[in-house]
């Protein structure tokens, strides 16, 4: 991990919030099977450094079901099957990838941050208002102050709730509805994001992002 998430990190974990949440997290690993592995939830900022994000991509909460869930926004672990909003997600980008691991992404500065960052097994949600939401607001605070280009993808009405009030002008917000198969026909087929982000980048003197996966 960066020094600098270790420094943001370690800062919200010395508040009242995170010592309620992190024992909230140690009963239910100890009295349910919790996703991700204790050792993945912090995944995203493990593979994509803080002074490298150019994207970001917020879900909601982590898969539920065994082997999905490894501490990226929408990615699944190599082997699983493609959950449904990833393949819309593959769709728009027109590719079919043979993995839904986006490990790649992330190793290119896109970070993948969930809202919520762990959830009991067969149970979406049920570790919302534990507190994870207090620490990935803060998280996107930090990257809302950031002084250079960044591209913020926030698909649904959840994630478009975390928008700041003010915008830094070298920063690019791209929203519309979430990929899942209830809402991707609302505005993400043909939204275009991903060339827009990219067009960003490159217009901002930064390398594009390298969508297309094995």
């Amino acid at each position: 991990m960066s020094n600098k998430w270790f420094d943001i990190i370690s800062k919200e974990m010395q508040q009242p919030y995170f010592a309620d949440l992190a024992a909230f997290v140690k009963a239910e690993r100890a009295n349910y099977t919790v996703y991700p592995p204790a050792d993945k939830v912090f995944n995203s900022f493990n593979l994509c450094p803080f002074d490298k994000v150019k994207v970001v991509i917020v879900g909601q909460d982590p898969y539920h079901q065994p082997h999905q869930a490894m501490g990226l926004s929408f990615s699944v672990n190599k082997g699983v099957k493609i959950p449904p909003s990833l393949q819309n997600i593959f769709q728009e980008q027109k590719q079919s990838p043979s993995s839904g691991d986006l490990t790649p992404w992330a190793r290119q500065g896109v970070f993948l941050l969930n809202r919520i960052l762990t959830v009991r097994e067969n149970q979406p949600l049920s570790h919302q208002n534990k507190g994870w939401e207090i620490f990935t607001s803060h998280i996107l605070a930090e990257l809302y102050a950031v002084n250079r280009p960044l591209v913020f993808m926030l698909w649904g009405k959840q994630a478009q709730s975390l928008m700041p009030e003010v915008k830094r002008a070298d920063h690019l917000f791209l929203c519309t509805s979430h990929p899942s198969p209830l809402a991707v026909y609302r505005g993400f087929h043909g939204c275009g994001h991903f060339e827009l982000a990219n067009k960003f980048l490159q217009e901002h003197g930064l390398t594009a992002i390298d969508w297309l996966l094995p």
